[in-house]
C-alpha cells in the first residue's frame, strides 16, 4: 500500500500560445535513500520495466546511454493500438535531484516532464515528484481528447509506475 504522501493530480490551466495545458503532479516517497534511486531513473531503458505492457513501450536508442543536458532519446510505443515513435530531449540534467525530457515528436502538441529527487527523513528515503506539463494533440477539441482518453490514460500510467517503483524499491522492515 503506497504512503499517504503518494499521490497523482492533474489540473489545467491556460497558457499563452498553446490554450489550455493540463499539469500533472505526482509524487512518491521511496523507502531508499536517493543514492540508490536515481540511478535507476538515470537508465532511459529502465522507462520500459515501469511502463504499462499495453503500451508495448520500446527504448529505440541502443545502449549504453549517457544520459546528459542535450540528449536525444527515441521511442516506439503503440497507444490504444495506434504505433507511435516519440523522440525526446533531456534538457536539464542535474543528477542525483533532477532532470527534466521534452518531447520534440510524438503524440502530443507539448511534453513537459520534470523528474526531482528529494532526500528526505535523514537520507534513508527519496520524494520523488514528477510533473508534467501537456497538451494533447486536436487544437479546440484537446480539452474533449484529454478528457474522454488521454488524462485518464496518462494517470493510469503513473498509478502503474508507483506499483512497479514499490516493488523495485520495497519498503524495509522496520
Amino acid at each position: 500500500m503506497p504512503d499517504s504522501e503518494d499521490s497523482v493530480s492533474i489540473a489545467s490551466t491556460v497558457e499563452a500560445g498553446l490554450g489550455r495545458v493540463w499539469r500533472l503532479q505526482a509524487t512518491q516517497v521511496l523507502d531508499h535513500p536517493v543514492e540508490d534511486v536515481f540511478p535507476f531513473f538515470a537508465d532511459a531503458h529502465n522507462l520500459e520495466e515501469i511502463t504499462p505492457s499495453l503500451l508495448n513501450f520500446e527504448v529505440l536508442t541502443p545502449k549504453p546511454i549517457e544520459m546528459r543536458k542535450g540528449l536525444i532519446l527515441d521511442y516506439r510505443l503503440k497507444v490504444r493500438g495506434i504505433p507511435i515513435r516519440w523522440r525526446t530531449e533531456i534538457p536539464e540534467w542535474d543528477p542525483p535531484r533532477k532532470f527534466v525530457d521534452n518531447q520534440v515528436r510524438g503524440p502530443y502538441r507539448l511534453w513537459h516532464h520534470t523528474h526531482t529527487f528529494e532526500s528526505i527523513d535523514g537520507g534513508t528515503r527519496t520524494l520523488c515528484t514528477d510533473v508534467v506539463r501537456y497538451r494533447p494533440r486536436g487544437w479546440m477539441l484537446a480539452p474533449m481528447v484529454n478528457k474522454l482518453f488521454v488524462q485518464r490514460d496518462v494517470e493510469k500510467i503513473f498509478r502503474y509506475r508507483f506499483e512497479k517503483l514499490e516493488e523495485k524499491f520495497p519498503t524495509s522492515a522496520k
